[in-house]
């Protein structure tokens, strides 16, 4: 009776001991790749086999090991830092950027690590920036079309981080300022520049309004000429018209007409209380005689 206990007990414990070694082989065979990682086999040293999807995958144990490298979108925060502009001007630019591991093998392979990556992106992000900014002049980076000039920075980081397996999506300023030891001269010099452009722009606006007076003024010279002209023309037919109805008037009758024109005489050369002397036989007393 104690013979078979104890074999059914060493039973018991010997499928124990078989299911805890099945536990560990399968725990040491297998493990998970999560959604927001890609995982890459390494066997002795060298990488043999990338996993880009997530799900339940198989190793050798104590002979493969397995490297995660994270999927997701990441931030990159630079520390600010010195650029010149295309006229020597010196700025202060903080940069950010958005990335991602586009090829974990090659990711792998030469940057190993986040850490690394962020290193490598610092160098890559800020010559980049620094040479496009030497591009422009301090007024263009200002107020120019900064859309542009941030393309050409994230197209540029973009080309010489695939070596690496890294991808940039998007570069961006967070700030750019003056050093403070320059900041009032160069906002001295813009102000003086400003003011240029709007003396300028003045100048240029006296001189339009200038022209546009002076043709304002010859076509009023014009048009009061052509009045002037046309005035005279229509006095000039008026008074051949007078003319001849005076001359029909007197040819019809030249004594009455003779008498009409003695009474306008009369009435404008001898007002009231006027005195004349002169001879009573000369022509200009011959109606009143009569």
């Amino acid at each position: 009776m104690k013979l078979l206990e104890t074999l059914r007990s060493g039973s018991v414990n010997g499928i124990l001991a078989l299911g805890f070694v099945a536990a560990a082989v399968f725990y040491l065979a297998t493990f998970v790749v999560d959604k927001t990682q890609y995982a890459i086999k390494i066997r002795l040293g060298d990488p043999v086999v990338v996993h880009l999807d997530p799900g339940l995958r198989f190793k050798l144990p104590f002979v493969t090991r397995v490297y995660f490298v994270d999927n997701r979108l990441l931030n990159y925060d630079a520390d600010p830092g010195s650029v010149f502009t295309k006229d020597k001007k010196e700025m202060v630019v903080d940069t950010y950027a958005k990335w991602r591991v586009a090829e974990p093998l090659k990711f792998y392979e030469t940057v190993k690590n986040i850490e690394m990556a962020q290193a490598r992106l610092d160098d890559i992000i800020y010559s980049q920036t620094r040479e496009v900014l030497g591009q422009y002049t301090l007024v263009e980076i200002v107020s120019g079309n900064r859309k542009e000039i941030r393309k050409l920075i994230t197209e540029r980081s973009r080309e010489n981080a695939k070596s690496f397996g890294i991808d940039v999506q998007d570069v961006r300023v967070k700030r750019a300022d003056l050093p403070s030891s320059n900041s009032l001269a160069v906002f001295g010099r813009m102000e003086a520049e400003r003011k240029r452009q709007a003396k300028l722009y003045r100048s240029e606006g006296e001189e339009r309004a200038l022209e546009i007076r002076s043709e304002a003024d010859r076509e009023r010279i014009t048009l009061l000429a052509k009045a002037r002209q046309e005035s005279e023309k229509i006095r000039g037919h008026a008074d051949a018209d007078a003319t001849k109805i005076y001359a029909d008037a007197y040819n019809r009758d030249p004594e009455f007409f003779s008498f009409l024109r003695s009474q306008d005489v009369y009435r404008a050369s001898l007002k009231e209380g006027t005195t004349l002397l002169l001879n009573a036989e000369q022509p200009l007393f011959r109606h009143m005689q009569q």
